[in-house]
């Protein structure tokens, strides 16, 4: 996984945008975002449908799909 380095906060959200390079060339966009602290941190994992031609397409969509969600929440 290609980890866009740059962590989002979003109120009590961590926003992480990813991409995942899959066997036949297209990439996935992947978002990561974390919440709490120590024993109370909750982690969650989005992988989404769409594939992409570039690892930079898919991280796009990662963070503009992660920030929605994070401002929904």
């Amino acid at each position: 996984m290609n980890n866009n380095k740059n962590n989002i906060a979003v109120g009590r959200y961590r926003v992480s945008p990813m991409s995942h390079a899959r066997d036949d060339g297209a990439f996935h966009a992947v978002v990561s975002i974390q919440s709490g602290e120590g024993m109370a941190s909750v982690d969650r994992i989005m992988q989404f449908t769409p594939s992409f031609h570039s690892p930079q397409a898919a991280l796009r969509y990662a963070k503009a799909e992660g920030l929605a969600w994070a401002r929904r929440h």
